[in-house]
Formats: structure tokens, C-alpha cells, sequence
């Protein structure tokens, strides 16, 4: 075998659509884009517009909401915490919050407070401080000789204390 052997494989590579090219093309004069008008110009189209009937957005009723007191949390499972107390960056000794949780890699950003989710097991007798957790997650620190205390969810800097 030579380095001028290789080869693709036999349609792998398409040659694309020179458009606007004569008659014989197949692609000429109007180049697929149809008669005159908006649509056969560059740039300006109507996205939705369904020839003056009413569109579909438009027919549809409006549903639901977006709350603005909504608060994000950071969710972490115990098999996190249990992996970062193994990995060393975590020390169960010490109170498990936020700010240690982002310390040591386990979660990206605390957001509006951090909440347990119970997947998976912990085996180190643990203090973790959150602002919210699920009861299952409560138990399996509880069964493990650990303590969770649930904190109020953060304020935010422009809210009355």
C-alpha cells in the first residue's frame, strides 16, 4: 500500500449544488427559490407566516407562567459527597456546606442554596448544613450516624432582610 492508495470511500464526499448556472444545470435561472417576491430575496423571510390564515403560535392559546421568586438550587447526591470524602477533598471531620462543597469541586456553584438528594449511600458520620433535602437523603445521613440541618434559603441582595 501507497500513501496515493488512499482513497475515501465511494460517495463519502458530495460536491455541492452550484446554483444559478444555465438551463442545463437543473439549477439555473431562478435557482430553486421559486417566482418573485419577499421569499425569493435574500435576508427577509417570514418565519411562521402561513399565506395570511392565522398562524399556529397565534391560534394556540397562551399557557402557564414564569414565577420570578423561583430558587434555583444546587442539587449533590450522597454518592458526590461520599466520592469526595474518599477523593480526599472533602474531610468529614469538618461541617459539610456550600462553600466547602465548591472548594473542593464536588458542585460548580452554590446558586440559591444547595439541596441533598439521597442516590446512592454515605458511609462517614458526616455534619452537612443545606438549604433543602429530600427525606431519604435525611435518613441515609441519619442511619450513618450524621446530622443534616436545613438552612432558610439565601436572600437575595436586593430583597428587604
Amino acid at each position: 500500500m501507497k500513501l496515493s492508495d488512499i482513497a475515501d470511500n465511494a460517495g463519502s464526499r458530495k460536491k455541492r449544488m452550484r446554483v444559478g448556472r444555465g438551463i442545463g444545470s437543473g439549477k439555473g435561472k431562478t435557482s430553486g427559490r421559486g417566482g418573485k417576491g419577499q421569499t425569493a430575496r435574500s435576508g427577509v423571510r417570514i418565519k411562521g407566516f402561513e399565506g395570511g390564515q392565522m398562524p399556529i403560535h397565534r391560534r394556540l392559546p397562551k399557557r402557564g407562567f414564569t414565577n420570578i421568586f423561583r430558587v434555583e438550587f444546587a442539587e449533590i447526591n450522597l454518592d458526590r459527597i461520599q466520592g469526595a470524602i474518599d477523593a480526599r477533598t472533602l474531610d468529614a471531620k469538618d461541617v459539610i456546606n456550600a462553600e466547602s462543597l465548591v472548594k473542593s469541586g464536588a458542585i460548580r456553584r452554590a446558586k440559591g442554596g444547595v439541596r441533598l438528594l439521597g442516590r446512592g449511600e454515605i458511609k462517614a458520620k458526616v455534619t452537612i448544613e443545606v438549604h433543602g433535602a429530600s427525606k431519604s437523603a435525611i435518613a441515609a445521613v441519619e442511619k450513618a450516624g450524621g446530622t443534616v440541618k436545613i438552612l432558610a434559603p439565601k436572600k437575595d441582595e436586593g430583597e428587604a432582610a
